[in-house]
């Protein structure tokens, strides 16, 4: 069985700050940077995506394929990745945080160091996808990046069977695709900014139990995949992003800030989704 690993970096133990995975080299203008925060942080970081490669080792996987899934998505460090793992980083890639579960024979798909969505309270680090996308909705149903890279993942046939990250961003993960995935709280959210942490050691050990038994649970797993028909609404931070978003064909408007689209599947979501993020993302001010 292959697996992909999705590794996120705000769910990781330690991290409650922006400084801690704000890269010096690309924080802008008034944004956090420490270059010593974030080397600890991108290290705990790398340290549970190996955990998490050697319970899937563990478990039964014959490969192991880790997507570094956060920010620029150079974060992992390569020189202490586990030696049987191969690693797929940089940004703009087609299926994003999913890159990878295109490939033959991907079995499972596994979440680390994953946040709650946007407005959550007392959850660390909470937001979905930027920081101007307030909501993701199917079928208006809240998600954010647990739900939309499960969509992703459910067009290819293969489900989520492990989250781990602070205790809402389980919760969340586990209420929207249910028990069978594998959760692994390794923080508890005091606010936006604050947590109570395991140990990092301790943490890494919790991770590599559950992503063993998450390999357990792939063989009555079933793939998240979009409704016929399902409706998609995004909602942005500032009416100029909607504005922006609601030029792609097939788009129309759903309220002063949000726009809506009926995605025939998973892959066209994929698309619409990504498409609609860069227009928004474009400078609003003439």
């Amino acid at each position: 069985m292959k697996i992909l690993i999705s590794a996120d970096m705000e769910g990781t133990c330690g991290v409650s700050s922006w400084v801690h995975v704000t890269p010096p080299e690309g924080a802008g203008a008034g944004e956090p940077a420490n270059q010593t925060e974030y080397e600890r942080a991108r290290l705990r970081m790398t340290r549970e995506v190996n955990a998490a490669i050697e319970g899937a080792l563990a478990g039964g996987a014959t490969e192991v394929i880790v997507n570094d899934s956060h920010d620029g998505m150079r974060n992992l460090i390569a020189e202490e990745l586990h030696t049987e793992a191969q690693f797929i980083s940089g940004n703009d890639k087609f299926f994003g945080m999913m890159q990878g579960v295109e490939l033959e024979g991907i079995s499972g798909v596994f979440y680390t160091g994953h946040h709650a969505k946007a407005g959550t309270p007392q959850a660390p680090l909470a937001h979905t996808w930027s920081g101007w996308l307030n909501d993701v909705r199917f079928n208006g149903v809240s998600t954010e990046e647990f739900g939309i890279n499960a969509a992703i993942a459910g067009h290819f046939g293969v489900p989520v069977v492990l989250v781990t990250g602070d205790e809402k961003a389980v919760a969340q993960t586990q209420e929207l695709l249910g028990e069978q995935v594998e959760g692994v709280v390794v923080k508890q959210g005091i606010s936006t900014f604050a947590a109570m942490h395991q140990q990092p050691e301790k943490a890494q050990q919790s991770i590599r139990e559950g992503a063993q038994r998450a390999m357990g649970r792939i063989p009555g797993a079933r793939p998240y995949v979009l409704a016929n028909g399902v409706t998609v609404e995004m909602e942005f931070d500032h009416q100029a992003r909607a504005n922006q978003a609601e030029l792609l064909p097939g788009v129309k408007r759903a309220g002063e800030r949000a726009i809506a689209f009926q995605p025939a599947d998973g892959l066209e979501f994929n698309v619409m989704f990504r498409a609609a993020c860069k227009l928004a993302s474009i400078r609003m001010s003439p």
